[in-house]
């Protein structure tokens, strides 16, 4: 077990509190383990009829994975990175399976491995604080942790739009799109806590009794730009479509895309695409696998990394630098099937 998550029983609910607030909570690899044990043992416990999934304290949910460490294994042998994704690809697949109701309280950053671990469950509180992105692209990653489900089935194309560009959406905009099931104001939330570990049979009826009504969602007043605009299936096709619309909005996302490496960009296309045709999660999961053993060892995402996060210069030399250098056959190479003794399963 570790400190960085913590696991307690509160009435009749099963409580996992992420617990690494300088952070923001990040997942590592001890936390997945230690929220797979605890959720496989709830799963046979009669005295456990619900789970909680929080945060302990901070500004965040939780602002993804481990990505210093993903980078660093990524430029040797990888082996780190891959035990983490095999490890925390099981903890949504779990997640996302789990016969109990599971309530994510995605109060603050909720980002990359946050989007893993809240999406899967059935009720998914979002606030006022509440700061939503998979930002992938811009470290020359992708939009995992099951984005590839989650993103193609919100209605349009605006999961594109989110996966392209990392664009951030507030509580107001999740419960607009369906990535929040509730909103609630952030002073409540202890009452909502307390309410469903004491009546978890009645989780929907608490959280329905405790919302407020949200704030205009600014992004559905762009959901027929994103809809004309993010519509293609080539990313170049996108890139045309933004440059010729003439609207300061485009222009604007259009220079955010001009940041994002091709390489991920042109990944995440295809992965949203197969993902929404995908009829089972599991096969959605060993397919990010594969992608991820292979991103986490190559340039754009090491390189990102530095840019981004290590040196903070943000500027990072992409390469292939353009995404007319991206060829299919590049990202055929990223989305092989991996050999029968290296792929993903679940539990």
């Amino acid at each position: 077990m570790t400190d960085d998550v913590l696991i307690s029983v509160d009435g009749r609910a099963g409580r996992i509190a992420l617990n690494r607030p300088r952070a923001i909570h990040a997942l590592n690899l001890a936390m997945c383990e230690a929220m797979i044990a605890a959720l496989s043992a709830w799963r046979h416990d009669d005295a456990i009829e619900a789970v909680i999934i929080e945060h302990s304290e901070g500004r965040g949910f939780c602002a993804g994975g481990d990505i210093r460490m993903l980078a660093e294994s990524g430029a040797g042998d990888g082996k780190e990175a891959r035990a983490f994704f095999h490890t925390e690809y099981r903890l949504n697949h779990l997640l996302f399976t789990y016969e109990k109701p599971v309530v994510a309280f995605m109060d603050g950053i909720t980002m990359g491995g946050g989007v893993g671990i809240s999406q899967p469950a059935k009720y998914r509180v979002a606030t006022e604080h509440t700061r939503f992105a998979m930002p992938e692209t811009g470290i020359g990653l992708f939009p995992d942790v099951g984005g590839g489900w989650y993103l193609p089935r919100l209605e349009g194309r605006v999961g594109y739009y989110l996966a392209l560009t990392g664009a951030r959406l507030d509580g107001a905009e999740c419960l607009a799109l369906g990535l929040a099931t509730h909103y609630l104001s952030s002073d409540r939330l202890a009452e909502a806590k307390d309410r469903i570990a004491a009546h978890p049979d009645r989780i929907g009826g608490i959280l329905g009794e405790l919302s407020v009504t949200a704030p205009p969602a600014a992004v559905m007043a762009h959901l027929d730009r994103i809809n004309r605009l993010f519509a293609g299936d080539r990313y170049e096709d996108i890139l045309a479509a933004l440059e010729a619309d003439g609207s300061d909005w485009a222009q604007k996302e259009r220079d955010t895309l001009g940041t994002k490496s091709p390489q991920t960009c042109k990944v995440a296309l295809r992965q949203l695409r197969e993902g929404g045709a995908m009829h089972d999660f599991a096969a959605e999961m060993a397919q990010e696998y594969a992608i991820g053993s292979r991103v986490v060892g190559m340039h754009d995402f090491i390189e990102g990394v530095r840019a981004l996060i290590v040196d903070k210069d943000n500027s990072p030399k992409w390469d292939p630098p353009t995404p007319e250098a991206v060829t299919e056959d590049w990202i055929d190479a990223i989305f092989a099937p991996l050999p029968d003794d290296r792929k993903w399963t679940p539990l």
